[in-house]
């Protein structure tokens, strides 16, 4: 008998998983994942790249049956799933997979919600999808994880894993929502491997391009899933083949046990990271230990010097140059600053902690908190940096004026399986996103559909306010990058 290839073993899990398989665990995740999605977009959808995309998509000059956040009429499912994982990224504020350090809902929730209005599938079957399609999105992208780097392959080759991996995650949950079987799910793979992209330069030297990656991706999976509806094939051994997949991207270095060891039984999806505050991953428990600080009493007049312990690779990132993160310009400067982070936490924000009301431009040149962050530093601890990538934790030093010091430890990321966040949470961060541009009853009637979604009888009904949201109210946060 011949040996199943990679694409071939995901079909086989993808098309013999049934909604009942799913553990319970799992299927709530999913819920969390799509309320999470949805109010992210909708905060972002003021964004002037948001509007480039959906003026875009209008000037396709086509209909369809699907839901875009901010505009009025339906879409083609490809063009909504565009326009939506465009928005869903845009803020950053997207959940993680670590230690791949990818960002799979962004990509996989956007196509099968419009995969679905297209299909008219059950709430069920889109249960089902999402989790299938993030699920194979974290397996191809822990393929390209290098264990003894500790750090993914995709990235060293400057390619965005989020978009390469979301866009074939997400086209295996748009083909099942069309109906596709065992085969469809082989052949979906071989085509949106030829559709998927995604370069990361804007990291480094600016642009806003990479708000588009999983909007492109989503819309290449739709469009992948509708030409294998029409019988466009791929080849079976996309991933693993001599001109394949992991040989065009990783140069054929891969770890093929990523993606097959445990597929059905060991799920990733709950162990995705939700992040708590829209701000760049890295500075999360910064945010947290300075809050441990303020909350066990150390008053900011006490304060002589704080020190910032993070990994090294992190250090780059929210440290690096130290004078620049300890006077941010704007919103986006201060998303990436260790010392903005600190004095964040050490002041008390807003949401679970911190939300987008405490990243302006005017908050990062506030003279108060300006006073704060030139008493941080930002080091290299050798025990954070050992557990990187799994977390991103942080010790911070508080030196008081009486001598003493008073260390906070945080070597855990909230909104991981360690330190979870529960669907209030959720439904919280949700409620402040959503809440600037939907009305309050609009909100809570959403929130509380996905909630219960696997009852739902009409997802369409449930999506129809996002086409009405007003897209004229101005956004606090102006844009991020990567984490």
């Amino acid at each position: 008998m011949t040996e199943l290839t990679l694409a071939q073993q995901l079909g086989r899990f993808a098309a013999t998983t049934g909604y009942d398989d799913l553990p319970v665990d799992v299927v709530e995740s999913v819920k969390m994942r799509i309320l999470d999605i949805l109010g992210i977009a909708v905060a972002a959808s003021t964004l002037d790249t948001s509007r480039a995309a959906r003026t875009w998509a209008r000037e396709q000059g086509a209909t369809g049956p699907a839901t875009a956040v901010g505009v009025s009429g339906g879409l083609p499912a490809n063009l909504a799933a565009f326009v939506n994982g465009v928005l869903a990224h845009s803020l950053d504020y997207d959940d993680t997979h670590l230690p791949s350090v990818l960002h799979p809902s962004a990509s996989v929730v956007p196509a099968a919600l419009a995969a679905a209005e297209r299909s008219g599938a059950s709430s069920r079957e889109l249960i089902r999808a999402v989790a299938i399609g993030l699920e194979v999105c974290v397996r191809i992208g822990m393929a390209g994880y290098d264990e003894a780097s500790n750090n993914s392959i995709f990235f060293e080759h400057g390619q965005h894993a989020t978009s390469i991996c979301g866009g074939m995650g997400a086209a295996v949950a748009a083909t099942l929502l069309a109906g596709g079987d065992e085969q469809a799910v082989v052949d979906v793979l071989g085509v949106a491997a030829s559709l998927t992209s995604g370069i990361i330069e804007a990291n480094r030297t600016g642009g806003t391009v990479k708000r588009i990656h999983c909007g492109w991706a989503a819309h290449a999976a739709v469009s992948a899933a509708e030409l294998v509806a029409l019988g466009l094939t791929g080849p079976p051994t996309v991933l693993e083949g001599r001109f394949g997949f992991f040989q065009a991207w990783l140069h054929g270095t891969f770890d093929a046990s990523a993606i097959t060891e445990g597929l059905g039984t060991r799920w990733s999806v709950p162990g995705i990271f939700f992040k708590p505050y829209p701000a760049n991953h890295f500075t999360h428990a910064a945010v947290d230990a300075a809050t441990q600080l303020r909350e066990r009493g150390v008053a900011i007049e006490d304060i002589v010097s704080l020190t910032l312990g993070v990994p090294a690779q992190n250090h780059r990132t929210i440290g690096d140059p130290i004078e620049v993160k300890r006077q941010p310009e704007t919103a986006y400067m201060a998303q990436f600053s260790g010392p903005y982070a600190v004095v964040l936490g050490l002041l008390g924000g807003s949401g679970l902690g911190a939300g987008l009301d405490d990243y302006t431009d005017e908050l990062a040149r506030d003279p108060q908190r300006r006073a704060l962050m030139a008493k941080v530093d930002v080091v290299a601890d050798e025990r954070c940096t050992q557990i990187f990538p799994h977390q991103f934790p942080a010790v911070l030093t508080a030196r008081l004026v009486d001598g003493q010091d008073v260390v906070a430890e945080v070597l855990t990321t909230r909104g991981g399986p360690q330190r979870p966040l529960s669907f209030e949470e959720l439904a919280a961060k949700f409620q402040d996103n959503a809440g600037r541009a939907l009305a309050a009853d609009q909100a809570e009637a959403l929130a509380a559909a996905c909630r219960q979604l696997e009852d739902c009888t009409d997802l369409g009904g449930v999506l129809a306010p996002l086409a009405t949201v007003d897209v004229l109210t101005p956004t606090a946060v102006g844009g991020t990058t990567e984490g």
